[in-house]
């Protein structure tokens, strides 16, 4: 376990709890706590141990955007501050996306800005009901990072993205719900426990089949009908003659729960 630092890591049970840890300062991402979400993002790509990723923030809010203060303190030179913090947390971001294992996200609060990017940047959304999401861009006169503008509109569609980046406004957890913003809204005393159980049913699943279907989801917006297909045979082939599938198929005729963390 690691518990200093802006960032927390803990791996136990096939699981990396990954928590945004400066809640004095809303969990806001400065450069310590980006370049600290980049390391752990490459250790949870590379370490076989890891079999999903649980991504949380602590205290109040799940992640404030941007340290404002770390804006201010670069003075005149905010924008070259800007691009070094974009280009860590991006890296951090994409490596999460790329991952052969899925990214489960708790919104145990609100979450603004770079945090609202990393919140909907999980295949599974939990949210708190007290959590709020805020794009919050426009107000400071910026525009959004953290992939927000790609994956927005893949969610709830290019209009309703329009809204809430260009009019910067609240979106309530069951609105975020309704619309498909998160996977589902969570009690706030039930957000930790039910999250954790997700976590571990996804662990225990068959990782390289969760990692190729996250790959067609992924590239399904960029390839047409006849590509993806071809895509689909490609992958459904090589998961045809995995362990995994000779584990799972001789499960489901025993009528027993597979083992996929032996397979």
């Amino acid at each position: 376990m690691n518990d200093a630092g802006p960032v927390r890591l803990s791996i136990a049970d096939g699981v990396a709890r990954v928590t945004l840890n400066r809640p004095e300062a809303g969990n806001a991402v400065d450069m310590r706590l980006a370049q600290a979400l980049l390391d752990i993002a490459t250790r949870c790509e590379e370490d076989d141990a890891i079999r999903c990723v649980l991504l949380s923030g602590e205290g109040r809010l799940f992640c404030a955007g941007g340290d404002l203060g770390a804006f201010r303190a670069a003075g005149d030179k905010v924008d070259v501050f800007l691009e070094e913090l974009a280009t860590t947390l991006h890296a951090a971001i994409e490596r999460f996306a790329l991952m052969a294992k899925p990214l489960l996200v708790l919104v145990n609060g609100p979450a603004a800005g770079a945090g609202l990017s990393l919140a909907i940047a999980g295949d599974v959304v939990l949210c708190a009901r007290s959590a709020h999401f805020t794009a919050a861009y426009g107000a400071l006169g910026l525009t959004p990072d953290g992939g927000m503008s790609w994956l927005l509109p893949r969610l709830v569609g290019l209009r309703k993205a329009q809204e809430i980046i260009l009019t910067n406004r609240r979106v309530g957890a069951d609105e975020a719900e309704r619309i498909g913003l998160v996977t589902r809204t969570v009690d706030d005393d039930r957000l930790a426990e039910e999250g954790l159980a997700a976590a571990k049913a996804l662990a225990a699943s068959a990782r390289a089949a969760l990692g190729a279907a996250r790959a067609l989801l992924r590239d399904s917006f960029q390839t047409d009908l006849q590509s993806q297909l071809a895509s689909e045979t490609r992958t459904i082939t090589r998961a045809g003659g995995s362990p995994e599938c000779r584990e799972g198929l001789a499960a489901y005729l025993a009528k027993r729960i597979p083992d996929f963390k032996g397979a």
